[in-house]
């Protein structure tokens, strides 16, 4: 009887003891829960954000596989040709003769419209100024609507170089060239911007120049925001959209300027989906068929672009 009285006793103990145990661990925790959190952490936020469960099965990006998809693509119908692809978001690139030099065509309004807002940032250029069409800056030849405007029509800086992008009007890009900016200051520009295989006078550019012209501008390198959005709002739905955006989805804007000479079927830019943007420039030479080159520029486009959002 004794000994029961005494299990009984311990049990009691124990029982209050795992009850106060209780007590004073859940207060523990309310205090915990209640109080302001003060997180110190050496690793910056972007650092210390936890890396997606996802994140290992992403598929890592090989210049050469994206290099092999392309030439699969154009299976030996060109001879000498051009296709640089660099992402904006990753350090990812891929070239294939992305340094050679082609004639430009019209791919060297790019630097035009560039050095023009350029120099109306700093105040050197007026984009609400009126020129006058001379009959002698009328260039005859190509493409663009005013060469068939008579001498004296006028037209605001503005103008000039919204129909040189849009419609690659070649008397826009003569007048805003040579008597707006000055010939001499498009190159010098040029050249300060790192462009070191774009030679304006003789029409000659690289690739890899164009894309670091393109990455300057998209991202407010050569011109504030506002100037920058108007620049971009030219390279973007021209009359010239049946190369890198054809077979592009819905949605997808593509911000480029192609360039058309005998031979030469080019189209340079950059193309994003609010969730990638990267360069992407094809340059050709000596190509008899427009058509079917064009085609083919639209289908490497493609083909790129699945493979980085891939």
């Amino acid at each position: 009887m004794v000994e029961l009285d005494r299990r009984r006793k311990r049990n009691a103990r124990i029982a209050i003891l795992l009850l106060l145990l209780l007590v004073a661990g859940f207060g523990t925790y309310a205090y915990a829960v209640r109080r302001p959190r003060h997180v110190i952490s050496p690793l910056s936020e972007k650092q210390s954000q936890p890396e997606p469960f996802f994140g290992f099965f992403q598929h890592k990006k090989d210049p050469k596989e994206l290099a092999d998809k392309v030439k699969q693509v154009i299976n030996g119908a060109w001879r000498d040709y051009s296709v640089y692809v660099e992402d904006y978001d990753s350090d990812f690139s891929m070239g294939l003769s992305e340094t050679e030099m082609f004639t430009a065509a019209s791919v060297n309004k790019v630097p035009i419209l560039a050095a023009l807002y350029y120099q109306n940032q700093a105040g050197a250029v007026h984009l609400d100024d009126i020129i006058t069409l001379q009959e002698s800056e009328i260039q005859d030849y190509g493409t663009g609507s005013i060469r068939y405007d008579p001498p004296g029509t006028t037209y605001s800086v503005k103008t000039l170089a919204r129909l040189m992008i849009k419609q690659s009007d070649n008397t826009a890009a003569y007048i805003l060239a040579n008597e707006v900016i000055g010939f001499d200051t498009v190159q010098s520009l040029v050249t300060k911007w790192g462009l070191t295989q774009t030679d304006m006078t003789n029409n000659k550019t690289s690739n890899k120049d164009m894309a670091i012209l393109f990455r300057k501008l998209y991202t407010e390198k050569i011109a504030d925001h506002a100037r920058t959005q108007e620049m971009l709002s030219f390279l973007k739905d021209t009359d010239f959209e049946t190369r890198l955006p054809a077979n592009l989805p819905q949605g997808v804007s593509v911000y480029h300027k192609v360039g058309s000479d005998t031979g030469d079927i080019h189209d340079v830019g950059v193309v994003t989906d609010g969730k990638h943007t990267y360069y992407i420039g094809v340059f050709t030479n000596d190509e008899t068929d427009d058509a079917a080159t064009e085609q083919l520029i639209a289908k490497i486009s493609k083909v790129v672009y699945d493979y980085m959002r891939s």
